[in-house]
């Protein structure tokens, strides 16, 4: 038989379910089970939604390295109990005023990776030292705690953090997949090739039995560290030294006026209108946003079948979406347009309710899978790579800069009803470009298709990254498919674990009954967690 007679080639076999929890006196969601644990014990030990938010993200940063932790970035969206208007802790991207343009030359290739940038000499914006933009995520964490938590000392938050860190990293399958992905790239830096690829190569489980753990280098002394003498010690104290310190032997940038210097900024959300029923709080003009913004304006007033997204709504919302993601490339800069990310991001989401109401909704990256694969064997932290977020081509609209914040793709969400009566959510995804066509499905398979959190994150969606295709998950149905290939290019892939082809979203609905969350059905690790 040709082989251009055999059937697409799947990957898997199975059908896969993901649980969601239920519950009055809180819910964590996150993309991993025991960061999710983490936060749900703050929660029922007294703690609040932002409280529960902070301990998880730390815990994140000793169970799923690779996609956020100390050395990353990001945003997050809270709305206080009985309150209307959400707030957001803004610790996104900003590059260190060290920071030169001449340091980037192109190669006068183009590099496809998680976003198709003319190639840089040495992919020295993408991995390696000058790949750092200011690590901010323990001040947006700081931030979080300070403005809404309670009085919960920070020794409390972390302590789930610090127990996995020093118990080590589990190693499973899930692991060895994530450490092989980017091991030809951490091989290079020393110290962390000596953490995630013992003897040279990516741990393995044993073949029978419990997997055991990877220890993690100096993280669990930094957490250690960071729980003793507060978490400004991260800019100002012994912890900025020797991240300074080890920084600039490496030959980075980022040094301790710009560790000193860094503090989240906390601001009021700009909404967007979701019919006349819902309002959208989101982060603002330099996340996704504002393309979201345009992609609800475009789809209002689309026509929705009484039992779900139809052949017609896919299609106009493919439409829309490439029209949308064509004007904001333009803006951005986006070299032919940058159809799609064949490259891993690294992005993770939790979302959080508390017994009182509170919702969070927090987003943070080292934006590649290992960020910029360096740990700085002085603290054990992963640095992220923020740069390749900056168009290295010179006089672009998105230019490598000193001090310069670059457009994003984070899209956390909160919703509340327009006259106060009705369901509130908190959303959000992984998956860099992928976010905001994951984000606009699951908002609109809740607020406009009447699914329950668990059906919207079971639900088949569409990925369009760019102005140039959709991309279809094989499980929807054939009507759907020949409709989308007439609006445009389409490719037809799965949604599974390997390939990356859609975003990790997860939810949180609140309404009289409780609240009711679940995450992504093909996220292996992540998972809700309710509060007893």
């Amino acid at each position: 038989m040709p082989a251009d007679d055999l059937a697409p080639y799947r990957t898997q076999n199975w059908t896969v379910t993901k649980p969601a929890a239920s519950g009055r006196d809180g819910l964590v969601v996150a993309q991993n089970r025991e960061a999710a644990e983490a936060g749900a014990a703050i929660l029922a030990a007294g703690g609040n939604a932002a409280d529960a938010a902070v301990a998880t993200a730390f815990a994140l940063a000793a169970v799923e390295p690779w996609n956020s932790g100390l050395g990353g970035i990001g945003f997050a969206l809270v709305l206080p109990p009985g309150a209307t208007s959400a707030r957001i802790v803004d610790f996104g991207p900003v590059s260190s005023r060290n920071t030169r343009a001449a340091d980037y030359p192109l190669t006068g290739a183009v590099k496809r990776d998680l976003f198709t940038w003319p190639e840089v000499v040495g992919d020295r914006n993408v991995h390696g030292p000058l790949s750092f933009c200011i690590p901010s995520a323990v001040a947006g964490y700081a931030a979080l705690h300070e403005a809404f938590g309670t009085a919960e000392p920070v020794a409390g938050l972390l302590a789930p953090a610090l127990a996995l860190a020093r118990r080590g990293l589990a190693q499973d399958w899930f692991t060895t997949l994530k450490i092989a992905s980017s091991a030809p790239v951490l091989r290079l830096y020393e110290e962390s090739a000596r953490i995630y690829l013992p003897g040279g190569l990516p741990p393995v489980p044993p073949y029978q039995g419990a997997p055991g753990f990877l220890p993690l280098g100096r993280l669990p002394d930094t957490l250690e560290r960071l729980a003793e003498a507060g978490l400004r010690d991260f800019y100002e104290g012994g912890i900025a030294r020797d991240l300074a310190a080890d920084i600039a032997s490496l030959g980075g940038v980022v040094d301790r006026e710009d560790l000193a210097s860094c503090r989240a900024v906390i601001r009021d959300a700009p909404t967007i209108a979701w019919g006349d029923g819902h309002l959208v709080h989101t982060a603002g003009g330099l996340t996704a946003a504002p393309t979201l913004a345009e992609v609800v304006a475009g789809m209002a007033g689309a026509a929705r079948a009484p039992d779900g997204p139809d052949a017609a709504w896919f299609a106009r919302l493919s439409t829309v979406m490439r029209g949308a993601y064509a004007r904001r490339l333009a803006g951005l800069g986006a070299a032919q347009g940058s159809a799609r990310e064949p490259g891993e991001t690294c992005t993770t989401h939790l979302t959080v309710v508390d017994r009182d109401g509170m919702l969070v909704s927090m987003t943070t990256t080292l934006l590649s899978s290992m960020g910029s694969r360096v740990v700085l064997p002085k603290t054990g932290i992963l640095m992220n790579n923020g740069v390749m977020w900056f168009d290295p081509r010179p006089g672009s609209a998105n230019p490598i800069a000193p001090a310069a914040r670059p457009l994003c793709n984070m899209c956390p969400v909160i919703v509340t009803p327009r006259d106060g009566d009705g369901p509130r959510l908190a959303a959000g995804a992984s998956g860099g470009r992928r976010i905001l066509a994951s984000v606009y499905q699951t908002l609109a398979f809740l607020l406009d298709f009447g699914m329950g959190p668990q059906a919207a994150a079971h639900a088949p969606r569409i990925d369009v990254s760019g102005p140039d295709g959709t991309t279809a998950d094989a499980r929807l149905p054939d009507a759907v498919r020949d409709a989308l290939a007439a609006a445009g290019p389409l490719t037809v892939v799965e949604h599974g674990v390997l390939p990356i082809n859609f975003a990790c979203p997860n939810v949180i609905r609140v309404d009289g009954s409780g609240a009711t969350g679940c995450s992504d059905v093909q996220s292996p690790w992540s998972a809700a967690v309710a509060a007893h």
